[in-house]
């Protein structure tokens, strides 16, 4: 269930299709939204699948001392089912910023994730916030 469609702050449709895509990608090809992309990234690191590292050109400010601590904690590690992304809702505060909440499922466990994702002036998205709830 999508909360909000990110209006301005994110090219393409909200249905997640490209209305005018360079480089000779046609229009109607779906393309991931950055909120995808990110919580995407932040599960498989959080998670250990991927190095804390690989968020350090993805963060800005503290973000990724944040992400830092909670990666050695291994908040998303389980035995067995690997977590997922389930669900994805944003809102959109201003333009260039997005808020954005994901469902994380492993097995019969389920975690909440809030993040923050900023444009830069060179128009690539960065993390500037993450939190993880408790499980239940």
């Amino acid at each position: 269930m999508r909360v909000a469609a990110p209006s301005r702050a994110v090219r393409g449709a909200p249905d997640g299709t490209a209305s005018a895509r360079p480089g000779g990608v046609p229009r109607g090809v779906p393309q991931p939204r950055p909120t995808d992309r990110f919580a995407e990234l932040l599960v498989a690191v959080l998670s250990g699948q991927r190095p804390v590292h690989a968020m350090l050109r993805h963060s800005a400010g503290q973000a990724y001392d944040e992400l830092i601590r909670l990666a050695e904690r291994g908040p998303l590690r389980t035995r067995g089912a690997r977590p997922v992304v389930r669900d994805i809702g944003w809102f959109v505060p201003r333009e260039g910023a997005i808020e954005a909440f994901a469902r994380i499922g492993a097995g019969d466990r389920l975690r909440a994730m809030a993040f923050r994702l900023e444009r830069g002036r060179d128009l690539r998205w960065r993390c500037t916030a993450v939190e993880l709830g408790v499980p239940r």
